[in-house]
C-alpha cells in the first residue's frame, strides 16, 4: 500500500471557490481549483490505493491528474506501509522579538529623525520606511543613515520626489557613503538619468508616476509575499498593523500615517507613550481570518491587510472594524478581479474618504 505525505512547509489555503498553494521553501504559490483540496485531505487520511477503490474509471483519471501534479511541483513524496513520522509538523506560531518591528514615517523634517533615535533603539525597530515631499540631497541620505549608526535599525526604505541632480555619480556615491538604505524610489521621474543595471549594494527604483502615501493599500497580485516569517505572521497577526507605528506629515503617532487615530504628537511625545495607549495594539492580531470577505479568500495569508481604507461595511463586538479593504477588487467567490473602484458597492466608502477625484 502506498501513501502520499504532504511536506510540512506546503501551506494549503482554501477559498470560497479555490485554493492556493504556497511552497513556504521556495518561496512560491500556485492556485489550484477547489476539488483539489478535497484529493489533498483524502491523502491524509486513507492510502493511494484504498482511495481509487472507491472511484470510477473518469474519477480515478481525475485523481492521478491531482497525484501528479503533487509529485511533479515537489509538494510531498510516496511511501509504502503507512505515511512517514520523521518529519514533524512545522510550527505556526510566529515570534518577533521587537516591541516595534517598522517604523513609517511621512518625513517633512529631517531633525525629527534624531528626535525618534532613542525611541528607535528602545523600541528595537528593525526597519524605517520614509516618505517625503522633499528634494533630498546627497548630504541628506548620508545624513538619514548616519543617524542610526550603531543602531539596532538594519534597513531603510526611501521615497522621494526626483530631481535633476541625481544621476549615476550620486548614487554611486551614496552607494560608497550608506550601509542601512536597502531601498530607493525616486518618483516623478519622467526620464531616467541612467541605463543599465549598475549594482548597488541597494536597489533603486525610478517612478514616472507620483507616489503619495494615499496610494498604500492597493491590493495586487504582484504584491504577494509568499514569505515564510510573511506568512507565519498573516497567520497570526494582522499583516500591515502588526507591531508597526507611523507618524504622519504633521507628527502625529498612530498606527499608520493614514489612520485616524492619533496616540499623540512626536513633538511632545514619545512612541514608547504612544504604544502603551489602551487602544493601539486594537488591530495588531486582527487576521484575515477575522475580516468579512478575506475570510473566504484562498490568498488571505500572503496578502497584506489594509485598515486604513476599508469599504466600512462590518464591525465586531468590540467596535473593531473587520471590513474588506476598499482597495481590492478581487472577488473569492467568483475567482474574478475587477477594478475596485468601479464596484457600485465601494461607492459609498469613496466618497467617505474623498477619494472621488483620484480616478
Amino acid at each position: 500500500m502506498k501513501y502520499f505525505n504532504l511536506f510540512s512547509n506546503t501551506l494549503v489555503t482554501k477559498g470560497a471557490s479555490r485554493i492556493l498553494i504556497s511552497d513556504l521553501q521556495r518561496n512560491l504559490s500556485e492556485i489550484y481549483p477547489l476539488e483539489f483540496n478535497d484529493v489533498i485531505e483524502e491523502l491524509k487520511i486513507n492510502s493511494i490505493e484504498d482511495i481509487l477503490s472507491q472511484y470510477d474509471d473518469e474519477s480515478k483519471e481525475i485523481f492521478q491528474k491531482y497525484l501528479d501534479i503533487l509529485m511533479e511541483k515537489e509538494y510531498g513524496f510516496i511511501t509504502e506501509n503507512g505515511w512517514n513520522k520523521s518529519f514533524p509538523p512545522i510550527s505556526y506560531e510566529y515570534d518577533n522579538s521587537s516591541l516595534i518591528s517598522d517604523l513609517f514615517i511621512e518625513l517633512n523634517d529631517i531633525l525629527i529623525l534624531e528626535r525618534i533615535k532613542f525611541s528607535v533603539e528602545n523600541l528595537g525597530v528593525k526597519y524605517l520606511v520614509i516618505h517625503s515631499k522633499m528634494y533630498f540631497t546627497i548630504e541628506d541620505f548620508i545624513r538619514i543613515d548616519q543617524t542610526f549608526a550603531g543602531s539596532v535599525l538594519s534597513g531603510i526604505e526611501i521615497f522621494s520626489p526626483y530631481h535633476d541632480k541625481i544621476g549615476k555619480d550620486f548614487i554611486q556615491e551614496l552607494n560608497k557613503k550608506t550601509f542601512r538604505i536597502f531601498n530607493l524610489v525616486f518618483y516623478n521621474c519622467k526620464m531616467a538619468p541612467f541605463k543599465g543595471k549598475d549594482e548597488f549594494r541597494f536597489t533603486v527604483n525610478l517612478i514616472k508616476e507620483d507616489i503619495r502615501i494615499t496610494s498604500c493599500g492597493k491590493v495586487d497580485l504582484k504584491y504577494f509575499n509568499t514569505d515564510l516569517s510573511k506568512v507565519l505572521e498573516a497567520i497570526n497577526h494582522n499583516s500591515c498593523l502588526h507591531k508597526k507605528i507611523g507618524i504622519d506629515i504633521d507628527g502625529n503617532i498612530k498606527n499608520c500615517p493614514l489612520m485616524p487615530e492619533v496616540f499623540g504628537n512626536i513633538n511632545n511625545s514619545s512612541l514608547e507613550e504612544a504604544l502603551a495607549k489602551p487602544s493601539f495594539k486594537n488591530y495588531w492580531n486582527l487576521n484575515k481570518d477575522d475580516i468579512e470577505v478575506c475570510k473566504d479568500c484562498e490568498f488571505r495569508y500572503i496578502c497584506t491587510d489594509c485598515r486604513a481604507y476599508t469599504e466600512r461595511t462590518h464591525s465586531n463586538e468590540e467596535g473593531i472594524d473587520i471590513s474588506k479593504p476598499l482597495k481590492c477588487g478581487y472577488n473569492p467567490y467568483t475567482a474574478e478581479w475587477e477594478e475596485w473602484s468601479k464596484n457600485p458597492l465601494k461607492q459609498k466608502a469613496i466618497q467617505y474618504y474623498g477619494m472621488q477625484n483620484f480616478f
